[in-house]
């Protein structure tokens, strides 16, 4: 039986996944996008909302176990509601990947993208005139982080389904590795290096913008993110898709547009 792409991209892994983009297709340049995006919200988390990360979970367990052992200025509780919405999201995530299955790939990634920016915009809206480091208004502190890693949780599970090589959006740990391991110093060809270093480039410039914008209040850079993810999906709703190539011993997916 055919299957969709969503669940396609699940079972044959990254390599498959590779082999299953077109030559022109959007996909890889919606997910640049959205690694610019990482770096805002993280700036956004780490820097104003008390050392907190809502996006990058390996710096967040760090940084709860720092807390846990009693290092000044950090947080066990706001770490903690991070984690704990990031893998609700992650979980709702994944659960919508299994109700969209058999639909179409853009109709799927355009659901999760509109949803992600929804959860953004309320977060700027709920963190307007709310103080940069401030704990006077702990609820709205909270309900920001919450909203910020939802959304985060949801894109990477997405992300995490559609199994492309080099463009997790979140983490670059591997992706740097990939950079050394895999040059030709190394004895490699460098293989995708231009999307490695713009992923690379892309995160760090999210967070020099979003630093910067934090002089102007929460809000703005979040606002900025939500209209980065909105951008990324319209941008890959509109062009058009040539059809996908199918895996080398694997089903034809029926459904890419």
């Amino acid at each position: 039986m055919a299957a969709s792409w969503p669940r396609c991209a699940a079972v044959v892994g990254p390599e498959a996944s590779e082999a299953l983009l077109a030559k022109n297709d959007p996909l890889p340049f919606a997910l640049l996008t959205l690694t610019a995006v990482t770096g805002l919200v993280d700036a956004v988390s780490f820097l104003g909302l008390g050392h907190v990360f809502t996006a990058n979970m390996t710096g967040n367990v760090v940084l709860l176990a720092f807390a846990v052992a009693g290092a000044p200025g950090l947080s066990m509780a706001r770490s903690s509601s991070s984690l704990v919405a990031f893998l609700v999201g992650a979980a709702l995530g994944g659960r919508l990947g299994v109700a969209m299955a058999a639909t179409s790939r853009r109709r799927w990634l355009l659901t999760v993208a509109v949803s992600e920016a929804l959860l953004l915009a309320i977060a700027a809206i709920v963190s307007i005139g709310l103080e940069i480091g401030s704990a006077t208004s702990p609820s709205r502190l909270y309900t920001v982080i919450v909203l910020t890693a939802l959304a985060m949780g949801l894109r990477n599970a997405t992300v995490r389904r559609l199994a492309i090589p080099d463009l997790t959006t979140t983490v670059l740990t591997l992706t740097l590795t990939a950079v050394a391991a895999d040059s030709s110093v190394a004895g490699g060809v460098d293989p995708r290096i231009g999307r490695r270093v713009a992923s690379i480039a892309l995160m760090f410039a999210g967070a020099a913008v979003g630093t910067l914008l934090l002089r102007w209040g929460l809000a703005l850079p979040l606002v900025v993110s939500a209209i980065g993810v909105l951008a990324a999906a319209v941008a890959y709703v509109d062009v058009p898709t040539p059809p996908l190539a199918p895996p080398p011993g694997g089903p034809n997916p029926t459904k890419v547009g």
